[in-house]
């Protein structure tokens, strides 16, 4: 079965042994096509329902949380952010914001504080219990980077007292791309940021790569150990945004972590699909990582999915992983499309929207 992890888990740590206070769950942090708000909606009910406790929202398209940050959402959006809040409330999930002040870093006197107080306040008064500030995919080659992103951090974290506090680094990973298109990192950046962001606040981390195919526990130890402290990890699975992975869709359960992150990190959020659906079987993976809800297996996506529409995702899972759009060739993406559109569900509906080219990748969403 595609979407069944292997109840043989590594020799150590019984699956399910998590850090007091770990969050888990789901992190909407892509470029490109974005989720409904019904989706969003609908997504409080499945991440309650299998056990997990938080949720953020970060789409790159948002422009209010990126380039214009210092903006406010209209109010038929406002008013969807303050649903969408009170939604998971409901269900007894923890729900907030990522906010990517473009490099306020860079400038940050009065004014920007101001400014910043101000967008942080208002989006506390949604009702929220998580807020993100992140300063991923924004040049970093500024020698006291870490000082001045942990002074900003500091003033959030003052601000608004009550909530969790979680910050992206400039410098995310090993993975030598952020620093061919980011900068060189400042020396000791790591070490630096760690000692300077007040206690209690979350760091992200995607691995050793921006989509670590693997992740041990000796990973999480030495980045840990090069911050000072224990780290957030950002799992860039099943996320298929870029120019190389929209070509793909990503539908077997999260594999290749091992239990012991549950001890060593604060939490382990997924960045899903364009597809949000289809993201469901990779975070099946996620949930039984952790044992959220013993005895969860592919049985939960019946109803999500649409049954018929699940025995054909297992037929065509590897194919659309390994071959993908370009590896199947126009005929065959025609053939399948046909298929999925003649199945019922927005499941189907995104299968057959992938196939024919609606999330193609669009450079454009990266110029924000």
């Amino acid at each position: 079965q595609v979407f069944t992890v292997s109840d043989d888990a590594p020799a150590g740590p019984v699956r399910g042994e998590t850090a007091p206070g770990f969050l888990v769950g789901v992190l909407e942090g892509f470029y490109g096509r974005e989720w409904s708000h019904q989706t969003r909606l609908a997504y409080a009910n499945y991440l309650a329902d299998a056990g997990f406790n938080a949720c953020l929202y970060a789409p790159k398209g948002d422009a209010v949380l990126r380039r214009q940050w210092r903006d406010t959402w209209a109010a038929p959006q406002h008013a969807q952010m303050a649903a969408l809040a009170g939604t998971y409330r409901q269900r007894g999930l923890h729900w907030g914001v990522g906010l990517s002040p473009m490099e306020l870093y860079r400038s940050y006197g009065a004014l920007e504080r101001e400014q910043l107080q101000h967008k942080v306040c208002y989006l506390a008064d949604l009702g929220i219990s998580l807020l993100a500030i992140l300063f991923d995919d924004m040049p970093g080659d500024i020698e006291d980077l870490a000082e001045r992103q942990a002074e900003i951090i500091s003033d959030v974290v003052q601000w608004v007292p009550g909530l969790r506090i979680l910050m992206c680094p400039t410098y995310y990973s090993h993975a030598p791309v952020l620093q061919r298109f980011f900068g060189d990192m400042p020396a000791n950046y790591w070490s630096d940021l760690g000692a300077a962001l007040p206690a209690g606040v979350d760091i992200f981390w995607t691995g050793n790569e921006v989509c670590s195919e693997s992740i041990s526990a000796a990973d999480i130890r030495q980045i840990n150990a090069a911050f000072g402290r224990p780290v957030c990890l950002w799992d860039n699975y099943p996320v298929n945004d870029g120019a190389k992975r929209s070509n793909f869709l990503y539908l077997q359960a999260l594999s290749d972590r091992e239990p012991e992150l549950g001890q060593l990190l604060t939490g382990h959020f997924c960045n899903p699909m364009n597809q949000a659906l289809l993201s469901l079987p990779a975070l099946v993976g996620l949930a039984q990582l952790y044992a959220l809800r013993p005895g969860l297996d592919e049985s939960v996506l019946r109803d999500v999915l649409g049954e018929r529409t699940l025995d054909h995702l297992h037929q065509h899972a590897e194919e659309f992983a390994q071959s993908g759009l370009s590896g199947m060739g126009e005929e065959r993406c025609r053939e399948l499309a046909l298929l999925y559109r003649s199945l019922p569900g927005q499941a189907a509906a995104e299968v057959a929207g992938w196939l024919a080219g609606d999330y193609a990748f669009d450079p454009a969403c990266l110029t924000d």
